[in-house]
């Protein structure tokens, strides 16, 4: 399987503002399943955290982050009954 095509595919679906796994359009040549599989294998692994990190290096160096300013995003977690 081609390795960039598969990227660009989980990319895709990452990106898109809610496209399903199921709904992968067939011009990647990537299978839902075979995108999905590989997205779980890379998730574990973690390229992830350290793509994201290489490009904040980036961006960084050419002065074209705003580090004054942030949003934090969180999931929610439902509080047991009691908890405080």
């Amino acid at each position: 399987m081609d390795e960039r095509a598969v990227f660009t595919a989980v990319v895709y679906v990452l990106t898109s503002g809610g496209c399903a796994w199921r709904h992968l359009p067939e011009t990647f040549g990537v299978s839902p399943a075979t995108a999905h599989r590989r997205f779980s294998v890379w998730t574990k692994d973690g390229p992830w955290r350290r793509l994201h990190q290489a490009v904040l290096d980036e961006l960084g160096a050419r002065g074209e982050v705003d580090w004054s300013a942030a949003i934090v995003d969180a999931a929610s977690v439902r509080a047991k009954k009691g908890d405080r």
